[in-house]
């Protein structure tokens, strides 16, 4: 089973969201954010932090250039 909150998980996560809308013609901005140990996960966390909304892109790469 994949763990996406850990460094290794959130960075294969993002880069596959960032190469998904990549193939459709959308340029996405996600970083990563380490959130530092959470008790009720009993481990450290890292988030994801995109400029998308809904889950959807805001720009495409052809308005982008």
């Amino acid at each position: 089973m994949s763990d996406y909150c850990n460094k290794d998980g959130a960075t294969r996560l993002r880069n596959t969201i960032i190469e998904f809308w990549k193939k459709k013609g959308f340029d996405v901005d996600i970083e990563l954010v380490n959130e530092g140990f959470v008790s009720t996960m009993r481990s450290a966390r890292t988030d994801l932090r995109s400029n998308m909304v809904n889950g959807m892109p805001q720009r495409s790469a052809m308005e982008a250039a």
